[in-house]
């Protein structure tokens, strides 16, 4: 039987027919995952093996949130960009940096509201806009790290985990550990990982990694509980809500490895587990947006309680 391309190895795109932003975001992750690329996940990057950090504006000094985290770490994979610094046109120039010439912006959205007449009241009406920002790496100023040994982190590997227990030590959550573990029992409100030596180191992971960013995952879904977020209410998210409540729990893990600087543990049949996505993005061109909102509230949620 002769193998089926995708549209990527046709040479094809998933166009936009018109500027919508949904509809733009959406194209920009099927784009990445079409060419075989997951966009959350954090592989190693370059000679230092440096981790994407989480994207964050150098004027403000603000993390971005939500989909921008997601849209801003794939024009970073797709553009090799080495830096996790962004800010727009202006906002550099307020720094006396230039654009190098020919270099284009990288796409971020944000809500703002209009005003509309409703039985006699004004009702300010939220609607999604689109901008453009600029990586460090398309400066003109700027020059690329040098290919040397050292790595470019300064922590350890033994003092990133010595945070990461003491941050889920801090939650409270009931953790328990099992052959064949990997889940989260909202009925019994409780965690269960497998034991930290049935994981195995990769290309792109260590075995510890993996451990940790599994215990992430499932922490993210251990805040969607009643007691907490109340996100796990059945049908909350209509007929994807099974699908929603995973990407949460995928963008959450990634977003707390971003933090702590770890990378994340890679899923079983990876042309599979891309397939499963492609499919709800196109069913759904909200999907992207619900489950970032909501994993960004899950790890805000997170680091408060850690506090």
């Amino acid at each position: 039987m002769q193998k089926q391309l995708s549209p990527s190895e046709r040479g094809e795109k998933f166009t936009v027919p018109r500027l919508d932003v949904h509809d733009l975001v959406t194209a920009t992750i099927i784009e990445q995952l079409e060419e075989g690329t997951i966009p959350w996940r954090q592989p190693w990057r370059g000679p230092n093996h440096k981790l994407l950090g989480l994207p964050e504006n150098y004027i403000t000094g603000n993390k971005y949130r939500g989909i921008n985290i997601v849209l801003l770490w794939c024009s970073a994979i797709k553009n090799n960009y080495q830096s996790s610094e962004w800010g727009s046109f202006k906002q550099w120039q307020s720094k006396n940096e230039t654009i190098r010439k020919g270099e284009k912006g990288n796409l971020v959205v944000y809500y703002d509201t209009f005003e509309k007449e409703k039985d006699g009241e004004i009702q300010k009406i939220p609607f999604l806009k689109s901008s453009y920002v600029f990586n460090r790496c398309q400066l003109a100023s700027y020059e690329p790290l040098a290919n040397v040994d050292v790595p470019i982190d300064t922590f350890s590997l033994v003092e990133k985990i010595d945070a990461v227990e003491q941050f889920i030590s801090n939650t409270k959550a009931i953790i328990a550990h099992e052959k064949n573990g990997g889940f989260y029992l909202p009925g019994e409100d409780k965690i269960v990982l497998p034991h930290p030596e049935s994981f195995k180191a990769t290309a792109t992971c260590t075995a510890t990694e993996g451990y940790y960013s599994t215990a992430f995952h499932e922490l993210t879904h251990w805040t969607g509980h009643e007691k907490r977020l109340n996100r796990l209410q059945p049908g909350r998210f209509g007929n994807q809500t099974y699908a929603v409540e995973e990407l949460v729990a995928e963008f959450g893990a990634a977003f707390l490895c971003a933090g702590f600087g770890i990378a994340t543990v890679e899923k079983g049949d990876h042309a599979s587990y891309i397939g499963g996505w492609l499919k709800a993005l196109k069913e759904n061109k909200q999907f992207l947006f619900t489950a970032a909102s909501e994993a960004s509230k899950a790890v805000d949620y997170l680091n408060k309680v850690s506090m």
